[in-house]
C-alpha cells in the first residue's frame, strides 16, 4: 500500500525534461562551447574578468536553452506577434532617445541598458513563420509582400542606428523564412545576378570607387571605409587596414598545427585588435594552427546540419520554417565572422558562435538552441 504513496526520484522526474534534448544537437553545442572556453581562457586571462564572465554568459545560455526546450512549439507561436512588435518599438524608442556609444545609437535605457536589435534575431523568424503558418495553402504573391515589409521595417531602423552586421543576421533570418515558404527562384535569380555583377564592377572601377574624397551616396563613410579596406587593406596598414592585416597574419603563422595553446604571439603580443570578441578566429587559428580550424569548422558544419535536419523533419510548417531560419542564423554567424577575419569579407560586429565574448549574442544563441530543441521533440511526441 506505501507504494501507491511513494514519491518519484528526481531521475524519473527530470526525465521527461530530459527527453528534450536532440542529442546530437547537443553533442555539437557542447563541443563548441568546450572550444569557446579554451579559446577564451588563452586570449582572455590578462583581459580582466573575460573568461569567468564568458563561462557564465555560457551556463545563462544553457539555463535558458533548457527551460526553451520545454515550450512546445504551439506554445512558441503565440509570442510572434508580441515580441516582434516590442522588438519594433524598441528599435523606435532607440531612434527618438537612444544612448549612443562611439557614433552608434543601438542601445536603449528601460531600467536596464539594452540592445533592442538583438531581440529581432529570433522575433524576425518568429513572426514571419506565424505569418506563413497562418496562410499555409492559400499562399498568394501579396503574401510575399506583406512578409517583405514586416522584414524591412526593423532592418531599415537597424541599418539606420547604424549596426550592419545585425541588420545583417536579422535581414537573413527574415530571408530564410521566405524562402522556406516556397519564394519563386524567378525572384531570387534576379538580385543574386544583379549582386555578382556589383561586385565584379567594384573590384574593376575599385581605384576611382575607393579615390579620396568619393563618397558613396547609400552607405556612411565607415561603411564605405570598411569595403575600400577589404580591396586593398595595405592602403592603409596602420590605420583601417590594421584588423585585417594583423587577421591574417595570425592565421598564416598557425601553419598547420598552430603554435600551441597559450603561445600566440600575435595575440598575446595585442597585435590582433578585438581579440576576445570580433576577431577571436584569428587568435584561435594562430594556438591550433589548419587542423584546429578544419576541426572547428567541422563542429558549425555538424550542428548546422542538423538544425536542417530537425527543420526538414517538422511536423508543422511553423516548426519547419522557424528550425530552418534559426539553423541558417548560426551559418551566418559562423560564415560571417570567419570570413571578415580572413579578409573576404568587410568587417562587421558579427561574433564568432560559441568562441566570442558577448553575453547577449550568448543568450540569443542559447535560445535559439532551446526552440531548435522544442522542434526536435515535438517530432518524437508525434511519431510516438
Amino acid at each position: 500500500m506505501s507504494a501507491v504513496f511513494d514519491q518519484p526520484s528526481v531521475g524519473r522526474r527530470l526525465a521527461p525534461m530530459l527527453d528534450g534534448f536532440d542529442g546530437p544537437l547537443a553533442f555539437a553545442a557542447f563541443i563548441l562551447a568546450c572550444a569557446g572556453l579554451l579559446t577564451m581562457y588563452s586570449t582572455g586571462y590578462d583581459f580582466g574578468s573575460r573568461f569567468p564572465d564568458h563561462a557564465r554568459n555560457m551556463l545563462l545560455a544553457g539555463v535558458i536553452m533548457f527551460v526553451v526546450a520545454q515550450v512546445p512549439p504551439q506554445r512558441l507561436m503565440r509570442f510572434a506577434v508580441p515580441l516582434y512588435t516590442l522588438g519594433v518599438a524598441l528599435l523606435i524608442a532607440v531612434a527618438v532617445f537612444g544612448i549612443t556609444k562611439k557614433g552608434a545609437k543601438r542601445w536603449v535605457n528601460v531600467g536596464i541598458v539594452i540592445q533592442p536589435s538583438e531581440i529581432l534575431k529570433i522575433a524576425m523568424p518568429l513572426m514571419l513563420a506565424w505569418w506563413f503558418q497562418k496562410r499555409e495553402g492559400q499562399l498568394r504573391p501579396l503574401d510575399f509582400v506583406v512578409a517583405a515589409v514586416l522584414l524591412v521595417i526593423p532592418v531599415g531602423l537597424i541599418v539606420k542606428q547604424p549596426d550592419l552586421g545585425t541588420a545583417i543576421l536579422v535581414m537573413v533570418a527574415g530571408l530564410a523564412v521566405i524562402f522556406f515558404a516556397g519564394l519563386s527562384w524567378k525572384l531570387i535569380i534576379p538580385p543574386v545576378v544583379l549582386g555578382l555583377v556589383a561586385v565584379v564592377l567594384l573590384v574593376i572601377f575599385e581605384p576611382r570607387l575607393c579615390a579620396d574624397g568619393f563618397r558613396w551616396p547609400i552607405l556612411h563613410d565607415y561603411q564605405q571605409q570598411r569595403i575600400c579596406t577589404l580591396l586593398d587593406p595595405s592602403k592603409d596598414p596602420l590605420g583601417k587596414g590594421f584588423h585585417i592585416i594583423q587577421g591574417m597574419i595570425a592565421i598564416g603563422s598557425g601553419g598547420l598545427l598552430g603554435k600551441g595553446f597559450m603561445k600566440g604571439t600575435q595575440t598575446h603580443l595585442e597585435f590582433i585588435p578585438e581579440r576576445t570578441t570580433d576577431f577571436i578566429f584569428a587568435s584561435f587559428s594562430e594556438e591550433f594552427g589548419l587542423l584546429g580550424n578544419l576541426m572547428l569548422i567541422g563542429g558549425f558544419a555538424f550542428l548546422i546540419l542538423r538544425g536542417l535536419s530537425i527543420a526538414l523533419e517538422a511536423s508543422t510548417l511553423f516548426s519547419r520554417l522557424l528550425a530552418g531560419a534559426i539553423t541558417i542564423i548560426f551559418f551566418t554567424y559562423a560564415f560571417v565572422n570567419m570570413g571578415m577575419v580572413s579578409g573576404i569579407l568587410p568587417v562587421v560586429g558579427v561574433p564568432l558562435p560559441f568562441i566570442s565574448y558577448g553575453g547577449t549574442a550568448m543568450v540569443t544563441l542559447g535560445l535559439g538552441l532551446g526552440i531548435l530543441m522544442s522542434i526536435a521533440k515535438s517530432k518524437r511526441l508525434v511519431q510516438s
